[in-house]
């Protein structure tokens, strides 16, 4: 079987130049994605990395990246699927990874659309400027926020606020959970908890809205590939309104002025929740990454 083990932060700059030499990905495979969310592993093979992960109770094998011998890597999956006994599905995979995928094994594989995990791209401009009338509610909103809250600043993340953040945070999710006791936040609050832990390690972008000394918005992301940024996290007061367009837009422009070269923000999935699907096409997206999967034929039967 392949030797796949967790992503240790002293992996992340070999992980990140296999990753931005390859054409553009999906959020999942950010090193601080793969660090920070459940049972990620991977190993370098090839002049590749290989990936194992869980997904709703399924063992899955996103698809490896690297310029080595995928081909290799491809049928390692397959013998290392067949050595632990389960069924081989390959996931995160774009349309060029499934033309490569039947061109080397024709017929072998079956394939899918997962529009629930395709990743919301936007424009960094459009997001900063909110220029047009498709954005016209949004500046609305967000010019709306600025007069109410004349005194709010945009900081990074410091020592000296670090601490007033981890609260706000913790105080949503715990608002959270009791207003809606069957919602999935345990993942991601395990998730966000680490990224406040291991913060300098990951590298990872934060800032913070403040006003008078109060959170009123936290957010986090990190660089995905030479163009595109990655937004991890997203939390804002529930209480004042406008905070959640008011940070996307400051952090935006913030990102656009530190660097030049920054053209999309990736503001990944929405796992199929129909409110969150809206919240996001709302926002104009410039493109979408599309993703599939792919099942051996001989080991479907209905997933």
């Amino acid at each position: 079987m392949l030797d796949f083990q967790r992503p240790q932060l002293s992996q992340k700059d070999d992980y990140e130049r296999v990753l931005f030499s390859c054409p553009p990905r999906g959020c999942e495979y950010s090193f601080a994605n793969l660090y920070l969310w459940g049972r990620q592993q991977l190993v370098f093979t090839h002049g590749c990395v290989a990936f194992f992960s869980h997904f709703n109770g399924r063992s899955v094998y996103p698809y490896p990246i690297g310029d080595g011998d995928r081909r290799a890597v491809i049928e390692e999956i397959l013998l290392d699927a067949k050595q632990r006994g389960i069924p081989c599905r390959i996931v995160s995979m774009t349309a060029a990874d499934q033309a490569e995928l039947q061109g080397w094994f024709p017929d072998k594989f079956l394939y899918r659309a997962d529009r629930d995990s395709y990743d919301y791209v936007y424009s960094v401009d459009d997001l900063a400027d909110l220029k047009g009338r498709k954005f016209q509610k949004k500046r609305n909103h967000v010019n709306r926020f600025r007069a109410e809250h004349s005194q709010f600043e945009l900081q990074n993340l410091t020592d000296g606020n670090f601490s007033a953040a981890q609260r706000m945070v913790g105080e949503w999710y715990r608002a959270r959970m009791q207003a809606d006791p069957t919602g999935d936040y345990m993942m991601e609050s395990i998730a966000m908890s680490r990224a406040f832990r291991h913060y300098e390690g990951l590298q990872m972008e934060s800032a913070v809205l403040v006003e008078n000394g109060e959170i009123l918005a936290v957010t986090m992301g990190s660089r995905l590939w030479s163009d595109t940024f990655d937004i991890h996290f997203e939390k804002a007061r529930e209480d004042v309104d406008g905070a959640y367009a008011a940070v996307n837009c400051e952090f935006a422009r913030y990102l656009r002025l530190k660097y030049p070269n920054l053209r999309y923000l990736n503001r990944e999935d929405d796992v199929g929740l129909a409110g969150l699907r809206k919240a996001k096409l709302s926002y104009n997206p410039h493109h979408m990454v599309e993703k599939s999967w792919a099942y051996l034929a001989e080991d479907f039967h209905g997933d």
